[in-house]
């Protein structure tokens, strides 16, 4: 992966902490865009070519959460939240608003690279969307391209975060095995899972709300209980 030609934007009212962040960053090889408030963030990721964003709850101007959801209106970019907040009920709200991954302050910046690194090698693997290809997973009202990755449900495209995606092509792949939440986390965020349930159930809820008439009766992203999640076979 060429860090040279990845852009992340880090939006957090510290300036402190955006510097370190920044400084961290660059020495990896990205350029950095930088913001200050929620709504300085959201401008920048709709106007510049931003391929991973860093960004806090609780800022001036517009809330960080607020900027998340603005920004899923548009972009399915990987979105990491940094927020100063550990409980877990935090966690889940950010990913509910469209996050892709959590970081709690004080943050180990080691471990910010790495999760950055990994978040956008899932992005880039995730291919050119626009190449074209005849390979179809035809499932009932579901249908994944494995070349373009795209879903579609009843013919309307569906709109996917770079995560959800990696989660319905493994799923669409494996139609009728249900596969635990350790495995999936494992094998979408390519390191080992610890406690991690809540943060699969929230992209399985997600998508689900996405792909499903009636999200509350699943026809097709089921749980199967004492087991994990599959894509039921139709």
């Amino acid at each position: 992966m060429d860090k040279s030609n990845k852009n992340i934007l880090v939006v957090d009212d510290d300036h402190e902490i955006v510097k370190s962040i920044a400084l961290l960053l660059e020495a990896e090889g990205y350029n950095v865009f930088k913001g200050y408030d929620g709504q300085e963030g959201l401008d920048i990721a709709m106007s510049r070519e931003i391929h991973l964003i860093v960004i806090d709850v609780m800022m001036p101007r517009m809330d960080g959460l607020s900027a998340i959801m603005k920004i899923r209106e548009e972009k399915n970019v990987p979105i990491i939240v940094l927020s100063a907040k550990s409980e877990n009920s935090d966690k889940i709200i950010g990913l509910s608003m469209g996050a892709d991954d959590y970081i709690a302050k004080p943050f180990n910046p080691s471990e910010l690279v790495a999760r950055v690194n990994s978040q956008l090698r899932r992005y880039t693997s995730l291919g050119d969307i626009n190449t074209t290809g005849d390979n179809e997973i035809i499932n009932g009202r579901l249908i994944f391209n494995t070349d373009t990755r795209e879903l579609t449900a009843d013919g309307e495209a569906v709109k996917l975060t770079a995560t959800e995606t990696k989660i319905v092509e493994l799923l669409m792949k494996n139609l009728g095995r249900a596969f635990p939440a350790e495995e999936i986390y494992s094998k979408i965020w390519n390191e080992e899972a610890y406690s991690t349930e809540n943060t699969v159930m929230v992209h399985i809820r997600r998508i689900r709300e996405k792909i499903e008439i009636d999200p509350s009766e699943p026809e097709y992203l089921k749980v199967v209980w004492g087991i994990g999640y599959k894509i039921e076979k139709h």
